[in-house]
């Protein structure tokens, strides 16, 4: 009796263990976060971070464990990469309003324009170190402007922001390191990029790269000469003011007793763990050759790329059904909705009057399907989205629609955007209606990315002529961000 006992005590031991320590322990690099803490310290940041949503139960997350430790220790100080257990009954309605459905879900969540309304994205790459490291660094804000010539001298004199950073280079791409020092001093220290080698010849700079900083306007410029490593730069531009706060969580009161030497700790000024120890030469040329970095190699990926639940194991019940997106049978409920002389961004669905069988191969459903999805995470999140409605065939206005610009005829699907009050429409063009691809479109409309067309007069447009593409506004005289090459797997470099 005693010993059975005795042994039921040691299961409900092991399960409670499991259910405390989860995947990843105290001294992980995986920055460890619970529904409250989520807002804090992922969506009110100003850097980029990737959260795994996962569950302790899930043999893919445990698979997923080695790669996503490694990726935390490479971005460390350059984004945040954090965990939640959606198998503990207090993060189960988060890890719903988040979309969750399999484990691993990744999502990598970075600053959007509005203060604590961050744009979050599903992850779709693969499960290594370096797939998620390059892909989270491609998404880091870069708040670098590449100046040259005039533009630098006029950026150099502006009374706007005193104080300034400026790094000299041969690169043709900014370097993650310098995106997130930027973001560190955002609103205290403007940073610039210099290519030009005139301009930099014009400055005194003899060796690239270099590393300069105007602590006002007007002032001669401090040279930096210390070591090419994240903490070192951060106290030189500290000179001119602190880095911007950003919450790290506080540790656990059981858990300082046994904190040991090698638990890593959150930098006092910014709330990221520090870079590793193995970061540091004073050599800039020398640094990648030597460093004692951790090489990013080809991991063999998990079992699925995708998140996926093994039904062999215990499944997580989120209830959240997308509702469908409106429909419009109408001409005049469509003129309302779109085609209002005022109306902005629109989004419009020109699908078949009759789909059939919900199959899911079929193009029309799949879009549908795909649509509502990203318009209930939209919601879920209290973010904008665009209108987006259905509009059958049967609607004289879909006829209209198609012919005015040219579209394929009734009976086939398409999707356009529409913005009657600046006159312009594009259509989308890639084969696969699915929410990665429509999901793309709907973010570069919002951001204003891609070429328009103009709309034809006939629909409200201001040109008769549809294939003229919609000029891009004019640019400050300024040499705007050049598309980013594919992210080093060193970051303490310029």
């Amino acid at each position: 009796m005693a010993l059975s006992s005795l042994l039921t005590l040691l299961v409900l031991a092991s399960t409670c263990w499991i259910s405390v320590n989860a995947i990843y322990s105290k001294n992980s690099p995986v920055l460890q976060l619970n529904a409250k803490t989520y807002d804090t310290l992922i969506a009110k940041s100003n850097h980029t971070s990737i959260v795994e949503f996962y569950a302790p139960w899930c043999g893919h997350c445990q698979n997923l464990k080695p790669a996503y430790e490694k990726a935390a220790k490479n971005l460390a100080g350059l984004a945040k990469v954090a965990a939640i257990d959606c198998d503990e009954e207090a993060n189960k309605p988060f890890c719903g309003q988040m979309g969750v459905q399999g484990f691993p879900t990744l999502k990598i969540v970075k600053p959007g324009n509005k203060p604590s309304r961050p744009i979050v994205e599903d992850y779709q790459g693969p499960r290594t170190a370096k797939g998620i490291v390059e892909a989270v660094k491609d998404k880091l804000p870069n708040h670098v402007r590449r100046l040259q010539g005039d533009a630098f001298q006029k950026w150099l004199n502006d009374p706007a922001s005193s104080a300034k950073a400026i790094v000299f280079t041969d690169k043709s791409t900014t370097s993650p390191l310098v995106k997130s020092l930027a973001v560190d001093f955002l609103g205290s220290i403007a940073f610039a990029q210099v290519k030009d080698k005139a301009t930099a010849e014009k400055y005194g700079v003899t060796r690239l790269p270099s590393v300069q900083l105007v602590t006002a306007t007007g002032e001669e410029s401090i040279t930096y000469n210390g070591e090419i490593n994240r903490d070192s730069l951060l106290s030189f531009f500290s000179q001119v003011a602190p880095p911007n706060p950003d919450p790290a969580p506080k540790e656990a009161k059981a858990a300082k007793s046994k904190k040991s030497k090698s638990t890593p700790s959150p930098s006092a000024s910014a709330g990221f763990s520090r870079a590793s120890e193995a970061h540091k030469s004073s050599d800039f040329d020398d640094f990648l050759a030597s460093s004692g970095t951790i090489v990013l190699d080809d991991d063999l990926p998990t079992d699925s790329p995708l998140p996926i639940v093994d039904h062999e194991e215990k499944p997580m019940v989120v209830p959240d059904v997308a509702p469908p997106i409106s429909t419009l049978p109408t001409a005049a409920e469509v003129e309302s909705a779109c085609l209002d002389p005022k109306s902005g961004n629109c989004l419009l669905v020109l699908v078949p009057t009759a789909l059939g069988p919900p199959v899911p191969s079929q193009p029309a459903t799949s879009a549908l399907a795909s649509l509502a999805e990203i318009a209930h995470k939209y919601d879920k999140r209290k973010a904008s989205m665009i209108p987006t409605y259905a509009v059958p065939d049967d609607n004289p206005t879909s006829t209209t629609i198609r012919q005015e610009l040219g579209l394929s005829p009734a009976g086939t699907l398409e999707v356009i955007a529409i913005n009657m009050k600046r006159g312009w429409w594009r259509r989308y063009s890639t084969e696969a209606y699915d929410i990665p691809g429509l999901e793309s479109f709907i973010d570069a409309i919002k951001l204003g990315e891609g070429s328009k067309s103009k709309l034809p007069s006939s629909l409200g447009g201001i040109a008769p002529d549809s294939s003229i593409a919609e000029p891009v506004e004019a640019a400050e005289t300024v040499a705007e961000p050049e598309p980013e090459a594919s992210p080093t797997t060193d970051h303490d470099e310029l």
